[in-house]
């Protein structure tokens, strides 16, 4: 008569205990490398932009004005030159990234 699978998770956890295996995989056992942080990057800069996309073209159909009226509140908030240039640096980094690093990846 064969075992239960209860029977079955208990003896393979009794057994991994013993032999004081590590659950795989897990984040602590890699060690981190270029190739991989560049990975998790180019992914992360995709959600940013895809995100990014969409939320603008959600708000280009949603939103009452037209878009010279929005940039017109922007600019007459007056924001100093480190905020600007912060804000056009998040808004450029994810593409330029996610680009060069797609074209480094098919070269």
């Amino acid at each position: 008569m064969g075992t239960t699978a209860k029977e079955e998770m208990a003896r393979f956890w009794e057994k991994n205990t013993k032999s004081n295996r590590p659950l795989s995989p897990h984040v602590t056992i890699y060690k981190w490398s270029l190739p991989m942080a560049m990975s998790i990057t180019h992914r992360g800069t995709g959600v940013a932009l895809s995100l990014g996309v969409s939320l603008f073209s959600l708000a280009a159909l949603l939103l009452p004005q037209q878009f010279p009226h929005y940039l017109a509140m922007v600019e007459s908030l007056s924001l100093g030159p480190a905020l600007i240039y912060s804000a056009k640096f998040a808004l450029a980094f994810p593409f330029s990234y996610h680009t060069w690093n797609g074209i480094r990846h098919l070269v």
